[in-house]
């Protein structure tokens, strides 16, 4: 901490040289956030210079009675993705569940997406919101409670309860699909 509050108070001095060490200390750990959220090469990379020209540029508002560095540039990093992501549409849309663009890759065929989609459209409308801010929204399970306004409990209790109903629809699934190809053979 006290060699991060030298280098802090020599940015804040508008030191580009503290921005730099700054950026080799903290760079792989931010680059993390950033591609587990918008799971893009490129973009991540182009995401983590914004976050370290907003560190530079905000640097001053940093208080260190606050909370450590870390946690704010963490905060600046996953915002500034989150935000990122939501102007180019690649989330989903409350209104029609629409999974962003990335994950289209990930799925098999079109009968697979169409199944999870209809699948989460099945769950209860909090159970819906609590999955999309959790797994969509790449929010934090305290960050995404606050935002439902709900204790953190309860929020930690639809999580476990959508995952439960969208487990259990896949074992559904996998079972039907082995009765039919034992019918085949």
């Amino acid at each position: 901490m006290s060699d991060d509050k030298g280098l802090i108070l020599k940015l804040q001095s508008r030191d580009e040289s503290a921005l730099g060490l700054l950026y080799d200390k903290y760079s792989a750990a931010l680059y993390g956030v950033i591609i587990r959220i918008c799971k893009d090469e490129q973009m991540a990379e182009n995401l983590l210079q914004d976050t370290f020209l907003t560190i530079w540029e905000k640097s001053e508002s940093y208080d260190f009675h606050k909370g450590r560095f870390y946690t704010w540039a963490h905060r600046i990093a996953r915002n500034k993705t989150l935000n990122f992501i939501r102007k180019s549409n690649k989330l989903i849309q409350t209104d029609d569940l629409s999974v962003y663009n990335n994950i289209t890759a990930e799925v098999k065929n079109d009968i697979d997406y169409l199944k999870l989609k209809g699948t989460i459209q099945q769950l209860e409308p909090h159970h819906q919101r609590a999955i999309m801010l959790v797994y969509f929204n790449g929010m934090t399970h305290r960050e995404a409670h606050e935002e439902m306004n709900v204790p953190l409990g309860t929020f930690k209790s639809y999580v476990r309860q959508a995952l439960k109903h969208l487990q259990d629809e896949y074992v559904k699934v996998v079972s039907l699909l082995m009765i039919l190809n034992e019918m085949i053979r």
